[in-house]
């Protein structure tokens, strides 16, 4: 049998890349943390990994979810769920990479609303915007 009480889970040594991703929240599912390794869109140092690649502490990744690239450091591990802050525990993320982020989100405070170019329903700040035009004229 094992040693040790039964209530104390082993330490985990490594966990599939696609459990840890979900568990760290950097997607909501684990399909879509599939998907995301599948198309390449998460690098271990450089190169492309499965689903079920396992990760370990101090593994590099370059994880681009969304429009946001993260260059992280892996602290722990988990294959469980939790809350933002015990997730945000697990990895570290470099100083060049919050940088950059930061500076790609203020780009796209100042480009155009995608939205706005495509006809269509209007965002809800154009709708606020219309609301604000029609009230200066009545």
């Amino acid at each position: 049998g094992r040693t040790g009480h039964r209530d104390e889970p082993e330490p985990l040594m490594s966990v599939r890349i696609d459990k840890w991703l979900w568990a760290a929240r950097f997607f909501k599912t684990r399909g879509l943390a599939q998907m995301a390794i599948d198309s390449g869109r998460v690098l271990l140092g450089d190169a492309r990994i499965k689903p079920a690649h396992a990760v370990k502490v101090g593994d590099k990744l370059a994880v681009t979810a969304g429009e946001r690239t993260f260059e992280i450091e892996v602290l722990g591990l988990s294959e469980v769920r939790g809350p933002a802050p015990v997730a945000q525990a697990l990895y570290r993320e470099s100083e060049a990479s919050i940088a950059r982020r930061a500076a790609e989100a203020e780009r796209r405070r100042y480009a155009r609303e995608p939205a706005a170019t495509i006809a269509g329903r209007p965002t809800k700040r154009d709708r606020r915007e219309i609301g604000r035009v029609r009230e200066s004229f009545e």
